[in-house]
């Protein structure tokens, strides 16, 4: 309450002393103030029953100086000023009231005089109508009694009428079918034949009974008859019940139809709606209201069927909208029947059902996709046995990648579908599938990277995929599958992955399903690490699967003959023709599947020495005036002059690159060459053999990569690994090792593009 609110309550207070218990009790008790008195100072008591005025000024005078008590003057004048002005107020508008109120008062008298003269007349005139009623109720009341009398002789003559005339009626209600009104017309007068049916109307009675024999033969006729609707059926029971006619042993033998009619609705439901369904149920409870148990059972095996019927659909891929819609039109005829029978809950049963059908549907689209890119590796691992074109290669590297990227985009669209509406099926199923289409982006990635390994022939068990891919044989895995596997787990880390992670958080954002204990569905990065580490032990596979084929090839060509008789060389092995048509297959097989040259590595890239048996003045002059018996010293000198040479790198990280690989699978068959010439033990010709095979395939690798340092540093390993198992390590003279490299190069010109 403000200042002013409560000034003006206490000046009408004070005006009209509204409270005299107030107003007494200040000179009840002058020596004893009230506590509330006491504890006011004399300043704030201004206001109060209490105030003193000298005691006021005293304080005042006390405790404030001049300026202060100026002050103090010029606002006690103000407020009483304002004091003055709202009594005023005060005064003027109780006035105005009193008086309106006065003037309201008048006019009331004024108003009331006439209205008594008035009541008066009223009440007269209703005396004298009551008067004269009361003279007309007495002079009919004789007559009212005849009239009432014969009313009621009336009636009865129609009903005895109605009596006689009921066999007439029945019989043209049975020729007219018309068994509901025969039925009420016999209900209406069985009271009467029940009371007078042993005498007066015996014949009537009869007559009656065997009209109604008629009634109920037609309708049990018409309840057994397949041909009339369920509707029918039910109206023929609903009036047997009305004639009490036993109808309980026909409960079983109904439902048994009832049960046929649904069966032939789950086979050909083109043959009857769900409505008609809704309202055969509906027409059995009315018939059988203790069969709602039966019923309850009935429809819910309905459903089941059909749910499985979708089910078995899914076996073989079908598109997302026919799916939506078969489901859709199962969830609107659960709610169609849950409106007759909401106690069998169909609608909860359709929607979990639902759920789970719409998983499964996910899951095997997945599980589609994954089979379709499987095929078509298969296809290339049948094809790659045999010799294949330049460009096969190629083209099964692209539909492999089109197949990973265009299923995945397809899948999505497919999956828009499914919560593409708004639909209360849809509403109450977005979230799962949102969640279902993440999960199933993640399990699809994992579950294809297992795959990738079981077609590689790499130890990763894979259980529930084995029997899938029965027609690849492991230990016939192609090398060329295993460099595609690593070329596509690149495109999918780098292309695919990013492509279905940008959809994803496009369409199907939101989810929120799943319990967030579990994570994140889809984790992008999580896939993108997987297939990283997977594309490069599959690239690691390749290059070792390569070697291991190329190591067996020179282990029989080193195992095979006896160096220590070898005779004087004549030409370049064959066996160095086998090596670099194995290395042209490695080199047709990187360039169709990886991209191109990436890093180069040129000649001054290696460091280190890279002089040769022909290229060092200093040893072809030492080799020249060798002999038996400074063979040891010149073994001696290799060793020492291996200490002041400069480290070399040659197995460096090997990149998806054609250059890298092809660089990494020549010189681990080297570096096995290498191994495979300490195994033996060569003679003179043994040993040039070597030096002039190895010279030969110094300029023939050219041709593949630009390493040329490392090349020659491992050649030149094998040429020392032959100089010290040799007995005698006399080189060939450099005009001889030229003159056999030249014919060899000569002989390879003639056959042409053929070798």
């Amino acid at each position: 309450m403000d200042e002013k609110a409560r000034r003006t309550r206490d000046l009408l207070a004070s005006f009209y002393n509204t409270d005299p218990a107030a107003a007494g009790a200040v000179p009840a008790s002058p020596a004893r103030p009230s506590p509330a008195a006491s504890s006011v100072s004399p300043l704030e008591s201004i206001n109060s029953a209490s105030f003193k005025p000298d005691v006021y000024m005293d304080v005042l005078v006390q405790q404030s100086n001049l300026e202060g008590l100026l002050q103090g003057h010029v606002k006690m004048a103000a407020e009483i000023k304002n004091l003055d002005t709202d009594l005023q107020m005060l005064v003027y508008e109780n006035y105005n009231k009193f008086i309106s109120a006065t003037d309201t008062i008048k006019r009331m008298k004024t108003n009331i005089v006439g209205m008594e003269t008035n009541m008066e007349q009223l009440l007269g005139k209703i005396t004298s109508v009551q008067s004269r009623s009361d003279t007309v109720n007495t002079s009919l009341f004789n007559k009212r009694e005849n009239i009432e009398k014969l009313h009621r002789t009336r009636n009865l003559l129609r009903k005895v009428q109605f009596i006689y005339d009921l066999p007439t009626r029945l019989n043209k209600c049975i020729k007219a079918e018309a068994y509901a009104d025969a039925v009420k017309f016999f209900t209406g007068a069985k009271p009467i034949f029940e009371a007078y049916g042993d005498s007066s109307f015996q014949d009537c009675k009869k007559a009656s009974e065997e009209a109604m024999d008629i009634v109920i033969q037609h309708l049990q006729a018409k309840l057994y008859s397949d041909s009339e609707p369920i509707e029918a059926r039910a109206e023929a029971v609903v009036l047997l019940k009305q004639l009490n006619f036993p109808v309980d042993n026909l409960k079983s033998s109904l439902l048994e139809k009832l049960e046929d009619c649904l069966l032939n609705f789950q086979n050909k439901p083109t043959n009857a709606s769900i409505g008609d369904i809704s309202k055969t149920f509906c027409a059995y409870l009315i018939i059988f209201p203790d069969s709602e148990r039966r019923l309850i059972e009935l429809a819910h095996a309905l459903f089941t069927n059909r749910y499985e019927t979708v089910r078995e659909t899914l076996k073989e891929r079908i598109p997302s909208t026919d799916l939506l819609a078969i489901l859709r039109g199962l969830w609107e005829d659960a709610t169609a029947i849950d409106e007759v029978i909401p106690e069998a809950a169909l609608p909860a049963f359709s929607l979990e059902t639902t759920r789970d059908i719409i998983k499964q549907h996910i899951a095997t689209a997945f599980l589609h996709l994954q089979t379709e890119i499987s095929d078509v590796l298969v296809r290339t691992h049948s094809t790659s046995n045999e010799k294949l074109e330049e460009s096969q290669l190629q083209t099964a590297m692209e539909k492999s990648k089109i197949k990973v990227s265009q299923g995945c985009i397809d899948l999505l669209q497919e999956f828009h579908h499914l919560i593409d509406g708004d639909t209360e099926l849809i509403v109450k199923l977005k979230d799962l599938i949102i969640d279902w289409v993440q999960e199933g982006f993640q399990d699809f990635f994992q579950k294809l990277d297992g795959h990738f390994h079981l077609l590689s022939g790499r130890s990763k068990s894979f259980s529930q995929e084995s029997n899938s891919i029965d027609s690849v044989q492991i230990d016939k895995i192609p090398t060329v599958l295993v460099l595609m596997l690593a070329q596509l787990c690149v495109f999918i880390e780098q292309t695919t992955i990013p492509k279905v992670t940008e959809d994803l958080a496009a369409s199907f954002s939101g989810g929120g399903a799943r319990s967030y204990e579990y994570g994140p569905p889809f984790v992008p990065g999580e896939i993108c690490r997987l297939y990283r580490s997977s594309g490069e032990k599959f690239l690691h596979h390749y290059i070792n699967m390569k070697t291991q084929k190329i190591s067996k090839l020179l282990n029989k060509r080193f195992s095979t003959p006896v160096w220590i008789k070898h005779k004087e060389p004549r030409e370049v092995n064959m066996f160095v023709d086998l090596l670099l048509l194995e290395f042209n297959g490695v080199v047709s097989e990187v360039k169709q599947i990886l991209p191109g040259l990436i890093r180069r590595h040129r000649h001054s890239d290696s460091t280190g020495s890279t002089t040769s048996s022909r290229s060092n003045p200093m040893r072809e002059d030492m080799l020249n005036r060798s002999n038996t018996n400074r063979t040891r010293s010149q073994f001696l000198e290799n060793h020492l002059a291996k200490l002041f040479e400069q480290k070399m790198e040659i197995f460096t990280k090997v990149e998806y690159t054609q250059e890298s690989v092809i660089s990494a699978v020549l010189k681990l068959c080297l570096k096995s060459l290498q191994e495979f010439v300490r195994l033996q033990t060569f003679n003179r010709s043994g040993f040039q053999q070597i030096q002039l095979d190895m010279e030969f395939l110094k300029s023939s690798l050219k041709e593949f990569i630009d390493d040329e340092a490392a090349i020659s540093f491992l050649l030149k390993e094998v040429n020392n690994a032959a100089h010290e198992r040799c007995l005698d390590p006399i080189p060939l003279e450099a005009p001889i090792l030229d003159k056999l490299i030249n014919a060899k190069l000569a002989k390879i010109k003639e056959q042409g593009p053929n070798v």
